[in-house]
């Protein structure tokens, strides 16, 4: 379902920069996947999510002309760029491509809990236990889609769901 939404993140296959003097590609996959990167990244040093505790360590020692790279779910990817923002790393510092599951964290916007591993247009909130309708309107900043309470007019009224992010 597209809501037209334009917050809705769009990933292109990545590129190593050249601007980069050191590369770290992070991923929560076996394997980079076919397509993330337009040409293998040759040079740089590839990270599986075993290794991501160590992450904000390395960021804290690497000074400019590091580039770091994250290949997986939108939940890791965006993780990921939260510690990069942390470590005060800029957006074209870092850089994303989305690989894997659908599934989607969802942020409920009445009592600001997280719901992980969301596949259906309708959930159930972790926090308050309201039904929400997942809408395309993704932030950044909490790196989660938004969730509203679909019965918020009519107590009770909740249409079935669909399972749309697999």
């Amino acid at each position: 379902m597209d809501q037209g939404i334009k917050s809705r993140p769009r990933y292109e296959p990545l590129h190593l920069d050249p601007a980069g003097h050191r590369h770290l590609v992070v991923t929560d996959q076996s394997a980079l996947p076919d397509g993330a990167f337009a040409a293998p990244p040759v040079g740089a040093e590839i990270w599986t999510e075993a290794q991501l505790s160590n992450l904000t360590n390395r960021l804290a020692i690497e000074t400019t002309g590091f580039r770091l790279y994250a290949v997986g779910t939108e939940p890791f990817i965006w993780d990921v760029a939260a510690v990069a923002r942390a470590a005060g790393m800029v957006r074209g510092e870092f850089f994303l491509f989305h690989a894997g599951s659908l599934r989607r964290r969802v942020y409920c916007s009445h009592c600001k809990a997280m719901t992980d591993d969301v596949t259906n247009s309708i959930v159930r909130c972790a926090g308050c236990d309201a039904h929400l309708f997942v809408r395309d309107h993704f932030s950044a900043r909490l790196a989660a889609f938004m969730g509203v309470q679909i019965d918020a007019e009519e107590r009770g009224a909740v249409p079935a769901g669909e399972q749309l992010y697999p």
